[in-house]
């Protein structure tokens, strides 16, 4: 596994913004918050970051190389192994949204994410930390990643190994006594 020592974490006044250059995490994805998002308490139901973050998750898919053609071509896709949601701040109907994804390890069958939802202004709103692991589905069976797709994480995992960890970044459960 490419492990990183993790790097300095971002203050949270700076965890709060972020740039679109290619050493930064990636900008794959933007959207607004959909009229059927919306909730009784009036903001963006749970599910529906799950959603996001699972579309910001396709969006990586097709940047490192497994877009649908791929997918079908090679059979070989990624199965999502365990995530993490923090919820920092409500969204409004309507309201502009992007996630950006930070490559904070891999290996030759797996990757772990950080997602950063944010609102217009940088703010981030919520975070999601996942696990992703390469699936042959011949079988289904996990399999190293194909060459030119690995290339392409290994790529990603140099520019993003010096970044800064946000906060939420391998934050575990618990409740605080």
């Amino acid at each position: 596994m490419v492990s990183l020592t993790r790097p300095t974490t971002l203050a949270p006044q700076e965890a709060m913004t972020t740039t679109t250059t290619q050493d930064a995490p990636l900008a794959l994805y933007q959207h607004h918050v959909q009229s059927d998002w919306i909730d009784y308490n009036g903001h963006m139901s749970e599910g529906f970051y799950a959603i996001a973050f699972g579309d910001a998750t396709d969006k990586l898919m097709d940047h490192i190389g497994m877009d649908a053609p791929f997918r079908e071509r090679v059979r070989f896709t990624i199965y999502t192994m365990e995530t993490h949601i923090s919820y920092l701040l409500e969204m409004a109907e309507g309201e502009a949204l992007s996630v950006t994804t930070h490559m904070l390890e891999h290996d030759q069958k797996r990757m772990r994410i950080f997602h950063a939802m944010m609102r217009e202004s940088g703010m981030v709103t919520a975070t999601q930390e996942a696990v992703l692991l390469n699936v042959d589905m011949r079988g289904p069976k996990a399999a190293p990643f194909d060459p030119a797709v690995m290339a392409k994480i290994e790529a990603v995992g140099k520019a993003h190994a010096e970044l800064a960890w946000h906060p939420q970044a391998g934050r575990a459960i618990a409740l605080k006594r």
